[in-house]
């Protein structure tokens, strides 16, 4: 006997599925029979994806400046992972891990590259900050919630070290089994020309529709040679959306060349979250529709994407023997606004709506989820 069997779920392509789940993983697809502890049919009525995962927020409660509960960013808008961008060091990471084993939602971290994390917004302007015994031994301790490592590099973090931070955290990537590495490229110096150079297959450039002067496009809308070349080598483009770090119209013209995210993240914080322009994952992935893209592949920057990016191989697809993370959704079709970090509006006709979401086979109703009544499936 099943755990849970979901029946006639509508997949991204538009086909149906049933989906059984025993003992916290995915155990059949496609027309399952044979019986469960709970059935919720769907009737084609709503959408389901493999879990949603944002691999970019700050969700560490005792951060002075970016910070957010895991629960109230995941599971409660439809997120079943969520990794933590650097708001912990080497000094906090281990508080943070506890914190994190009370929530539901799927928490992992970037490790900041900062032994403080950021507790200041230039926690590179000092080198003697970057502690490489540190950031080995957190590794060590943690190998399953460190996922990689994060580091800020724009004028306002690194102050007068410029482009040096980075050649710290690529030896440190490479001193530590190559894990991840995420990027953030804001205000120059140093010059994104300087940061792409460095950065090589799997490395992750986080704002990448940023609209700042140092952005991705040269000033006639064409990509950056630079980039080019650093994509050309298997670096990944995470829109990591923020409050000052996504611009429609950079979104619109990348797209338009074919330069698509290869992970769609929010960077939310508490603040983002309840003023805007972020307020959730499912916000900032309906944005994309405006800019060109496609249901199947907006699901695909937060799901199969996202797992590879950050190498979690039992999440992201839909798969018999994979983590029973699913989220269950709604498409509705009617006209809604949508402003940009730039305070840019625009017009658009699709929104996602989250309703539930599964982790471990475990079901969570989201917010909007209860505003719908899907508690009664």
């Amino acid at each position: 006997m099943f755990d849970l069997v979901i029946r006639r779920a509508r997949l991204p392509d538009g086909s149906l599925t049933d989906i059984a789940i025993s003992d916290g993983k995915i155990a059949a697809l496609g027309e399952v029979r044979g019986e469960a502890a709970t059935e919720k049919d769907l009737a084609g009525q709503y959408w389901l994806s493999a879990g949603w995962i944002d691999s970019h927020v700050h969700c560490y409660p005792k951060s002075p400046i970016y910070h957010d509960e895991a629960d109230r960013i995941g599971v409660a808008t439809g997120v079943t992972t969520v990794v933590d961008a650097g708001s912990t060091g080497a000094d906090d990471i281990d508080a943070f891990y506890q914190i994190t084993r009370e929530a539901d939602t799927r928490v992992h971290a970037l490790l900041n590259i900062a032994r403080t994390g950021i507790v200041t917004q230039n926690e590179l302007a000092d080198m003697s900050q970057i502690d490489k015994v540190g950031i080995r031994d957190a590794i060590k301790r943690l190998p399953g919630f460190i996922l990689g490592i994060k580091a800020r590099m724009s004028s306002s973090v690194v102050g007068a070290n410029g482009i040096h931070p980075l050649v710290r955290a690529k030896e440190i990537q490479q001193e530590n089994g190559d894990l991840p590495l995420m990027v953030h490229i804001g205000n120059n110096p140093p010059d994104l020309d300087e940061i792409a150079n460095l950065l090589g297959s799997g490395d992750i450039i986080t704002h990448c529709y940023n609209g700042k002067p140092n952005r991705i496009l040269t000033p006639a809308g064409e990509l950056r040679a630079s980039v080019k070349r650093a994509l050309d080598r298997g670096v990944r483009l995470d829109v990591g959306h923020g409050s000052a770090s996504f611009s429609f119209e950079v979104a619109r013209v990348a797209i338009a060349q074919g330069i698509l995210p290869y992970t769609i993240s929010s960077d939310i914080y508490c603040r983002n979250r309840i003023n805007g322009p972020v307020h959730s994952l499912a916000h900032v992935m309906s944005k994309f529709f405006s800019v060109g893209m496609t249901l199947p592949q907006i699901i695909d920057c937060v799901t199969l994407h996202a797992a590879q990016s950050l190498r979690l191989r039992d999440r992201g697809r839909l798969e018999v023997g994979l983590d029973a993370d699913l989220t269950l959704f709604d498409l509705k079709e009617e006209p809604c606004l949508f402003i940009d970090s730039e305070g840019q509006s625009v017009a658009g006709e699709k929104q996602l709506i989250p309703l539930a979401a599964v982790v471990g086979g475990e079901w969570f109703i989201t917010d909007e989820g209860k505003k719908h009544h899907v508690v009664n499936l």
